[in-house]
């Protein structure tokens, strides 16, 4: 069985997405891309997805100054890079297939719903590329990059400090200059991922520090490559100091790092000094649509395991029956089970569809579409956001399926709940997304990603004719924008206290945004059944959009209501008073 819905991810990418118009520029055809996740799915099937399991008991441990991870890990890892699929994301000119950016988070997608821990050194890896490839000299890109495109070198990104966290304004990794143009490194980084272990030849950490001199604060901030081993083979003076042990995501290694214990651990700047944070934001803008999708198959991972369970399993008999003689039914014949697995589908797939749209902007703007950059922009953090938290809350509903065996290391529901709950944390928590959403994106350039992102919605809107969806969502959408512009003033006369409900208002604007998707969702479904003839599984996405609305979609009325009357109570708690 499969961890994910083929047939909804084809439906989402060609019907939904206009894949079709994305390929239109480039040398694929639909049959190509088929073929791409087809090997995508064998390998998620033959390697990733049967130990899911036994690398989540046995983590990675910390033996002889080295992250040691089960035998079974590298084989699985191999396969994902033997494939190609690092490459997949990277240009031709760099070694790359240069396969557009929505095929490669349909496989990371396929990937991610199979094993996600494993397919965490690939994303990485391309994330650090990335950067490389965007801001590296020439030598830089022979030297590091194409051995990351073709696999053998892996990436990190190494951001954090133990006394830092998310604020990098206060990080105090050193870079001195050399005699030869390197820097000589001296530091300590927490919570990096992939950080060590012996699944490939190298790896190649980006890293940022600040150079004597230069500006205080985040703008001082510059970024370097700092590979665990060095041109000629010998060992830079990177140790590993520790692992973290961790709730979920257990394959891949999280690591503490100390840089230049003994004073000799070289690294070059990438790009210009004190343009660090600038270019890791590049990374991360990327990440955040990962993370998104790789929430969003942990939900839907969860989703196709419950709803298998619910159809197989017999308990109980129907409300109604007074015959404890008769014949139990399956717990998919209880209404409160269609709820959660309702409630599961309504959140995934509109979720799905946020990604797969995000990735085919990422396509747009990179084939030279200028106009699509601010409605990125505005999507990028509700498409990280909003799946890491309403998908997670899609795998407790999974759990609750199962009942007391869904507690249970038996089936793997819990273990996608601990996988996903991750989330919400890594590249910027959800409390920092909201305050991005509201105390800059939607005020930069006088509003136009906000603009951008209402007049997109609208255009669907125009487009439905008479769908009973059309005026509940142009509702909604009011209710944002007069709830927008009265945060937006309160942001610009106090930020402290305007940005306190800067949550709520990311949750607000993300269930606008997905009952907009659900609105794609059911007008693709249209086309479809009008194409094609009607089936159970478009009768299903017409259920799941009602359900969305009629349950979901109301809530932005008591949120806007909340937010409009500049609710202070998280704001005015004073620290004594718990």
């Amino acid at each position: 069985m499969r961890a994910y819905d083929r047939e909804d991810l084809q439906f989402q990418l060609w019907d939904v997405a206009g894949l079709s118009d994305v390929i239109a520029k480039t040398d694929l055809d639909r049959e190509t891309v088929n073929g791409i996740l087809d090997t995508a799915d064998q390998i998620a099937a033959d390697f990733f997805l049967p130990i899911g399991r036994e690398i989540d008991e046995q983590e990675p441990a910390f033996i002889d100054g080295r992250a040691v991870l089960p035998d079974v890990v590298k084989p699985a890892v191999d396969a994902y890079v033997d494939a190609g699929f690092i490459a997949a994301g990277f240009s031709p000119e760099h070694g790359g297939m240069g396969l557009p950016e929505t095929v490669h988070q349909a496989a990371a997608f396929v990937f991610a719903a199979s094993n996600v821990s494993l397919s965490g050194y690939g994303f990485l890896t391309v994330g650090a590329g990335r950067l490389i490839q965007s801001f590296g000299t020439e030598e830089q890109k022979r030297t590091w990059l194409a051995p990351m495109v073709e696999g053998r070198f892996f990436g990190t990104m190494c951001l954090s400090e133990p006394q830092a966290g998310s604020s990098l304004s206060d990080i105090t990794t050193r870079a001195e200059p050399m005699d030869d143009g390197r820097y000589r490194i001296s530091g300590r980084k927490m919570w990096i991922s992939g950080g060590e272990h012996g699944l490939s030849e190298n790896i190649v950490h980006l890293v940022l520090a600040k150079i004597p001199g230069g500006p205080p604060g985040v703008k001082g901030i510059s970024l370097f490559i700092v590979p665990k081993l060095r041109i000629d083979g010998s060992r830079n003076d990177v140790v590993l100091a520790g692992l973290n042990h961790k709730m979920g995501y257990r394959a891949t290694t999280n690591c503490a790092l100390n840089f230049g214990d003994s004073g000799e651990c070289s690294g070059e700047l990438l790009g210009e000094p004190h343009m660090g944070l600038s270019y890791m934001f590049q990374m991360m803008n990327e990440a955040r649509i990962g993370v998104g999708m790789g929430a969003t198959a942990l939900g839907q991972a969860g989703y196709q395991a419950s709803l298998a369970y619910a159809r197989e399993r017999p308990q109980g008999r129907a409300p109604g029956s007074k015959d404890p003689t008769a014949r139990q039914v399956a717990i998919i014949e209880h209404a409160d089970v269609r709820r959660l697995l309702l409630a599961q589908k309504a959140s995934v797939e509109p979720a799905l569809a946020l990604a797969i749209l995000c990735a085919t902007l990422v396509d747009r703007e990179r084939q030279g579409d200028c106009t699509v950059g601010s409605l990125l922009g505005m999507l990028t953090p509700i498409a990280k956001s909003w799946a890491s938290e309403f998908c997670l809350e899609a795998n407790k509903h999974a759990i609750q399926v199962l009942g007391g065996a869904g507690y249970t290391r038996d089936y793997p529901v819990e273990r996608y709940y601990r996988d996903n709950r991750l989330n919400p944390i890594h590249e910027g928590t959800h409390g920092i997304q909201g305050m991005d959403l509201l105390g800059r994106k939607v005020l930069i350039d006088g509003g136009a990603g906000f603009a951008a992102v209402t007049a997109a919605i609208r255009e669907d809107i125009a487009s439905a004719g008479e769908s009973d969806l059309a005026e509940p969502l142009e509702q909604a959408v009011r209710r944002l924008e007069q709830v927008t512009r009265h945060l937006a003033g309160q942001v610009s006369e106090n930020p402290d206290k305007g940005l306190a409900n800067a949550t709520l208002y990311l949750d607000c604007f993300g269930h606008v945004v997905m009952g907009w998707m659900w609105l794609r969702i059911t007008l693709a479904a249209i086309r479809v059944a009008a194409r094609d003839g009607d089936s159970d599984f478009l009768r299903g996405k017409h259920q799941a959009a009602r359900y969305f609305y009629q349950r979901e979609l109301v809530r932005t009325q008591g949120w806007s209501q909340t937010l409009m009357s500049d609710e202070a109570s998280a704001y005015d708690m004073q620290d004594g008073w718990y």
